[in-house]
Order: structure tokens, then sequence, then C-alpha cells
């Protein structure tokens, strides 16, 4: 057993349930930057895409239309997906109406326009809208049923997942057709 009587408040609440370290994150940290900084380096993506089709070596319709597997959403709805699955987790949580965007984007300004959108969406929900939305229920159709969720689940368990999977379709599309990205544009600077 961990003695934590001499220990700092911060030292305390990491140790706060005996010998295993508890790390507390709100709701908002786990969500808003995350989201808004994967988008951001999904759209410094799209700008070495653009170099990409500008220097003749991808055409842009091909692109826009591609697919890794023939039952896998093109990549237009991946980077549509993407930026929807971050819109619609932050105004659930935060209790808002999900802005709606029209899925007609047919170049890659126009998704960097949806992303820049979104992103804009996302920071401008302030920390107290999200923060304690842990154990808020939300009730989301999934293949049409009614399906709940804690705001906890919803986020880390099924939205998060859903941003990560798009845009590393989308960064796995371009990398097929060769645009020359790599894991530290993906990444970015966290």
């Amino acid at each position: 057993m961990l003695d934590t009587a001499g220990a700092s408040v911060a030292a305390q609440r990491w140790y706060g349930h005996g010998e295993r370290p508890v790390m507390a994150i709100s709701m908002y940290d786990a969500s808003v930057p995350r989201l808004a900084n994967i988008l951001g380096n999904l759209s410094r993506i799209l700008d070495k895409a653009q170099a990409h089709v500008d220097a003749g070596k991808l055409d842009l319709a091909a692109l826009m239309d591609y697919r890794l597997v023939a039952d896998m959403y093109p990549f237009c709805m991946q980077v549509r997906i993407a930026c929807d699955k971050a819109r619609s987790v932050v105004a659930r949580l935060a209790g808002l109406e999900v802005p709606a965007y029209d899925d007609d984007e047919t170049t890659l300004d126009e998704l960097k326009l949806r992303i820049a959108k979104s992103i804009a969406f996302i920071r401008s929900v302030p920390a107290e809208r999200i923060d304690g939305t842990e154990d808020k229920e939300i009730v989301l159709p999934v293949t049409g049923k009614p399906t709940r969720y804690t705001g906890k689940q919803l986020l880390l368990g099924h939205s998060l997942p859903n941003v990560y999977f798009h845009t590393t379709t989308a960064y796995n599309i371009l990398r097929q057709n060769g645009v020359r990205i790599g894991k530290r544009d993906f990444l970015g600077n966290p």
C-alpha cells in the first residue's frame, strides 16, 4: 500500500486509488483539442495532396472517388465522415444541435473548407458545456436502432475511434496514390 500522507495534493490525486495511479482528464480536454488537432493535420495532408494533383501526378476526380476496397467509402466520404463525427460528438456532449453540411464537395479546397468549418464549430464550444458529461445519456440511431451511450462511451468508444478510422483511411488512400506523406504528417504537433 502506498503512503501518501505527506504527499502534495497533486500526488494524492494521482495515487488517489491506492497503488493504482489515476490521471484526471476532462471530457473537454479528451475531445475538443484532440479532434481539432487531427482535423487540422488532415487539412495539412490535403495541402500535400493538392500539390500532387497540381504536379499532374494524380487526377482529382479519380482521387475523390478512390476506394481502398470496393465496399469502402471513397476518399471524399472518408474526409466528410471524419468531420461529421467530430462535430457530432462535441455537439451532443454539449447538448447542441449538430451542424449539418451538404455532402457536395468535389475538390480538395472544398474538403478543406468543410474541415475548417468543423474545427471552428468544435473550438466554439466552451469547456463548461462538455466537462461533466461523462455519465450523460446520449441516444443515437445506429443502423436504424436507438443505441444508448454515456458521454464517455460515446466519446472514447465510438466517436474518437471513428474520427481516427476515417482520417487514417483518407491518409492511406493518399499514400496508395503516391502522395508523399508520413506518420509525422498524420500526427502533426500533438
